[in-house]
């Protein structure tokens, strides 16, 4: 049986989200797969661990896995196998956003976002996930979200309740009181201080432990200020070095690793000196920070498409009028950085902080990371294989490898010449099941 992938009616899709909302269908990492072996024709295929393009290639699939990759010449198919014709695309690994916010709602910001429960966010984040795995993107980090919302959507969707990428998260961001990563919205009188506020070494530690407990995959710090926070600088350091260094040293102990949200020059440089595996941002790295990032193997996730986002539809979102102007001084700063980044030897995954602008959005970022120094192939690495170093899963995903899962997407153009192509992506498997085959309307 073969099955063509070509552009079909907005009705053709409608009908398929339709059957997808009705059945708990085999979505999620444990959900279950038909029998038997499907192949993949793919006209080019993106061999990202090589940086190359290759010809008709096809891919085998048992189960929920990659079985086998190779030539159409040589490369043969079992008689009985679904065959699904990607002759006329290119195929690539699943794409991987590592800084993710999906039970965040992108017009719910500032003093709009007390009125949302955490349980309403959760549920937001149903719609999130869909969106996210929709427009091609299998398998995310989720770094901060309030009531554990996002252990609760990560095992959600891994028991195959509904469709969304693979996901790592950390629960509560971790923080100073007063900081980034508390709530500084209410007045005194309601004395409200954030869950992952955590002052002092020990107190830090005993932190990371309860979220651990909690179900996170990871731990999310904030070592400055932020854009979006009130009544701090985004540069300003927050964590000292030695709160830093015991929050990497306990998470590393459980087997978590650590992000680092920070903008300013000193944060930086104290998170890279304590050991977290990702610095979130790097708005203002100064060529100290680029060469200690470089010296340590600490990846960067610079977010330099947001900033369109926040500028333009800010104030009707509800961001408070400090952090879009927090946002005016240091939006084109972070892109030059990237830039300067990227020339000096940095290590950089994908992350586009999702949650601020809509979910489904994140492959616009693409553009703007070839326009400030990567070449389109270099992008799409950041996306795939060096995302999943990241998140320590290079023996699962981010290639199209042999053993690996079969999370795969399908572009009609070509990417490694136009990688904005990638916010049209048309066909998107994960663990061996169509996702969906058809343009989103």
């Amino acid at each position: 049986m073969t099955i063509h992938f070509a552009l079909r009616p907005a009705a053709r899709f409608l009908s398929l989200l339709a059957l997808c909302s009705g059945s708990a269908l085999a979505f999620g990492a444990t959900a279950a797969v038909p029998a038997g072996v499907t192949a993949i024709k793919a006209g080019r295929m993106v061999d990202v661990e090589a940086g190359r393009l290759l010809l008709d290639q096809v891919i085998l699939i048992e189960g929920e896995r990659i079985k086998a990759v190779g030539p159409a010449a040589t490369l043969v198919i079992p008689p009985g196998a679904k065959i699904i014709d990607l002759s006329q695309a290119m195929v690539l690994p699943g794409l991987i956003d590592v800084h993710t916010h999906l039970t965040g709602n992108p017009r719910e910001h500032g003093y709009v976002g007390l009125g949302t429960s955490n349980m309403r966010a959760a549920l937001y984040g149903v719609r999130a996930a869909r969106d996210t795995l929709n427009a091609g993107f299998t398998t995310v980090r989720n770094v901060g979200a309030s009531g554990f919302g996002d252990v609760a959507l990560r095992d959600a969707i891994n028991d195959g309740d509904f469709p969304g990428p693979r996901m790592q998260v950390s629960g509560y961001a971790l923080g100073i009181k007063g900081g980034h990563c508390d709530n500084n919205l209410l007045p005194p009188e309601y004395n409200d201080t954030g869950v992952g506020v955590a002052d002092g070494p020990w107190a830090a530690r005993t932190k990371v432990r309860e979220m651990a407990k909690f179900g996170a995959d990871m731990i999310k710090i904030c070592a400055t200020g932020g854009v979006l926070s009130k009544g701090d600088e985004a540069g300003a350091q927050q964590y000292t070095l030695e709160e830093m260094q015991a929050i990497v040293d306990e998470a590393h102990k459980l087997g978590r690793k650590v992000a680092a949200h920070a903008h300013g020059t000193t944060g930086i440089r104290d998170a890279i000196l304590a050991g977290v595996d990702s610095v979130e941002h790097a708005s203002l790295i100064d060529d100290e920070g680029i060469r200690l990032a470089r010296q340590k193997g600490t990846f960067l996730v610079m977010d330099i498409y947001v900033d369109d986002y926040i500028l333009a539809e800010g104030e009707k979102a509800g961001f408070l009028l400090e952090s879009l102007e927090k946002e005016r001084k240091i939006g084109q700063l972070q892109r030059d950085n990237f830039r300067k980044a990227y020339v000096g030897g940095d290590r950089m995954a994908f992350g586009t902080d999702a949650g601020v602008y809509p979910h489904g959005d994140n492959a616009k970022q693409f553009y703007y990371m070839v326009k400030y120094g990567m070449t389109p192939m270099q992008a799409i690495q950041s996306s795939t294989i060096h995302a999943a170093e990241l998140m320590g899963w290079k023996d699962r995903i981010g290639s199209i490898r042999s053993g690996k899962f079969a999370d795969l997407i399908a572009v009609q153009k070509d990417a490694t010449v136009d990688v904005t192509v990638l916010t049209e992506v048309e066909f998107v498997m994960k663990g061996g099941q169509v996702v969906r085959r058809t343009p989103v309307p």
